[in-house]
């Protein structure tokens, strides 16, 4: 299950802790919306902001992303790979 977050109202008059937490929860701009796994922690976060954002519980999971390596690893391990090959 997932939360389906959007931000309703904007936070340039709310305190530094709440803008915070409304870029913690990824809806930068006003209107934007984002889909967030249901923990306690996004619980906890969005109790502290329920007067900016609208939430629903929706039975979408949210996408994992899967972190890219730095180009520095990938170029590294490609190099180590083709002398891997060659030695063969």
């Amino acid at each position: 299950m997932g939360i389906k977050i959007k931000l309703i109202k904007s936070p340039s008059s709310a305190s530094a802790k709440q803008v915070a937490t409304v870029k913690g929860l990824g809806v930068w701009k006003f209107g934007s919306e984002r889909l967030l796994k249901d923990t306690p922690a996004i619980r906890g976060m969005l109790d502290r902001v329920r007067h900016l954002v609208a939430f629903e519980i929706v039975k979408d999971e949210p996408k994992t992303r899967v972190r890219a390596k730095p180009r520095k690893i990938r170029v590294r391990d490609a190099a180590r790979a083709k002398l891997a090959a060659q030695d063969k």
